[in-house]
């Protein structure tokens, strides 16, 4: 039997072989994204991560553009990237729900190498008791808002690629992009919609030079957040407690650069190894603390 075994084996071995070489030519190369003296166009850009973002491209010579809703924050952004990093950054006020307020921006802002696409906001509630114009609310803006962007922005980015190299779409997913978490139904949906974009866009635009990254940060210390958690489920909590928060400017660091790497997807967590094991252990915690009635959680 070992013997056949081993003949077996030995056929199997050749093919495998020379499938993993044509792996190994045929796979996409990560192409570098350099953002010195390049315009790095981000939205949400004004507060959080975005923020964040906008100061570390900024700190790094890129030409800054940052887009959101409200024109007073984004002066306010301007004024302190100013301060920390000397250098003026252009504002756009504009919903990224409206195409033609973001086509506008866009034309106005000039030609675009790297588009951050980091708008988004989350309301965790259980389906059952959100109402339904909160969960339009959330998907207009995480996954349309995405797509308005990116539909106004890539024209542009695709004409300027001769003279101008290589250009980078970057989408701000979220842990709940990788594993739909409790509480989080509608925000969980609206990121794993980011994916599918973020993967089925790289074949559109590979070949005009384009590199889509997809970006996975936990939960990070934001304005945002600190509104969410004011109505935040007790077992939302106790879920996203497994991985931690991180800082604004430690996320945007890691995050530029696994942009400017030119790679697919980057995973940014204190336990990257271990977050989605973990989270298949609280959700048996949660349908048991459920089923008796949270007496499981104790306090």
């Amino acid at each position: 039997m070992a013997v056949v075994n081993l003949f077996y084996i030995s056929l199997l071995l050749p093919p495998l072989f020379l499938l993993f070489l044509l792996f190994l030519i045929i796979r996409p190369r990560p192409v570098q994204i350099p953002i010195k003296k390049r315009h790095v166009f981000i939205t949400g850009g004004s507060s959080g991560i975005g923020l964040a973002l906008a100061h570390q491209a900024a700190s790094e010579g890129a030409h800054v553009s940052i887009l959101s809703r409200s024109i007073d924050k984004l002066e306010e952004a301007k004024n302190a990237i100013k301060l920390s990093a000397g250098i003026d950054v252009a504002i756009f006020a504009a919903d990224v729900r409206d195409f033609e307020a973001v086509q506008r921006a866009v034309d106005e802002a000039g030609p675009i190498d790297v588009l951050i696409v980091n708008q988004g906001v989350f309301v965790a509630q259980e389906l059952e008791e959100q109402k339904l114009d909160e969960v339009r609310f959330i998907i207009d803006v995480n996954l349309m808002g995405s797509f308005n962007m990116i539909k106004a922005a890539l024209p542009g980015m695709k004409r300027s690629r001769k003279d101008r190299g290589p250009g980078s779409i970057a989408l701000m997913s979220s842990q709940a992009g990788q594993v739909g978490i409790y509480g989080y139904t509608a925000y969980s949906a609206s990121k794993f919609g980011l994916r599918g974009l973020a993967e089925a866009l790289q074949q559109e635009v590979i070949g005009d030079n384009i590199h889509v990254s997809l970006v996975f940060p936990p939960d990070t210390e934001t304005p945002g957040l600190v509104e969410e958690n004011k109505r935040k489920p007790q077992l939302t909590s106790i879920i996203a407690a497994s991985s931690g928060a991180m800082k604004a400017d430690q996320v945007a660091k890691k995050a530029l650069d696994g942009i400017k790497s030119g790679g697919c997807c980057w995973y940014i967590t204190y336990r990257r190894s271990v977050f989605p094991v973990e989270l298949v252990w609280k959700h048996r915690e949660v349908a048991h603390a459920k089923k008796l009635n949270l007496e499981a959680l104790g306090t």
